[in-house]
């Protein structure tokens, strides 16, 4: 089991790496970098930028312990035939009229290169704050049997948190891995964080990266050996 708060994970003590995946969300150029949404609308990626180690670690964690690895990036089609009108509006609003910032054409819809991802991993593509709004997110997590979520990226309090509140109702197990997750916005980062834990754990767990990397271990150990 993994040490979290309320409770540790899994409430039941079953914890199976086949069963099991890392989620990394949005950890996008358009986001993390300079120029990119978040740094137009005047948020500071630092913080976003100061997880990408520790995410690191918890992939290496979770190969080395059979644990899946999906990743999700936000954007739309490059016609934009996929954006509403209020969704338009809100583009032209922010001044990204005539630019390729959260577009699927453009550079900043990849994920930051310091992130580590294997053409094995899983990449899952939506256009809102949720993963499960309009993908096929739901139907890869059942078609490989996976039934308990770990979370991390940004933001901590909108695509994080949307998609960790549907995930907990569709009754998968979650946890959130509180030093692996980020907001331009410090305090709706521990608010979103503090939401998790109400309630007796209304949605899921909350748990640190290390804490996280010792339950992987120690999965790691329990694997059985393969012939070479």
């Amino acid at each position: 089991m993994i040490k979290a708060k309320p409770f540790d994970y899994p409430y039941d003590g079953r914890l199976v790496p086949e069963n099991t995946a890392l989620v990394v969300i949005d950890l996008q150029q358009d986001f993390l970098s300079t120029t990119g949404y978040f740094a137009r609308k005047g948020y500071d990626p630092s913080p976003l930028r100061a997880i990408l180690p520790t995410v690191n670690r918890l992939i290496a964690a979770a190969r080395e312990a059979g644990v899946a690895i999906i990743h999700t990036r936000q954007g739309y089609r490059a016609d934009m035939a996929d954006m509403t009108a209020y969704e338009k509006w809100r583009r032209k609003r922010a001044g990204l009229d005539g630019t390729d910032v959260l577009l699927r054409s453009g550079q900043g819809f990849q994920i930051v290169p310091e992130i580590d991802v294997d053409p094995h991993d899983i990449i899952v593509d939506k256009t809102c704050n949720s993963a499960f709004t309009y993908t096929d997110f739901e139907l890869v997590l059942r078609a490989q049997g996976i039934t308990h979520l770990m979370f991390s990226g940004c933001t901590t309090d909108v695509c994080v948190h949307t998609t960790l509140r549907e995930a907990c109702d569709r009754n998968f197990q979650c946890l959130t891995i509180s030093d692996a997750c980020a907001s331009g916005d410090q305090k709706a980062h521990e608010a979103a964080l503090h939401m998790v834990t109400v309630e007796d754990g209304v949605f899921g767990t909350l748990a640190d990266s290390a804490a996280v990397i010792d339950g992987l271990s120690r999965l790691g150990d329990r694997r059985e050996p393969t012939d070479d």
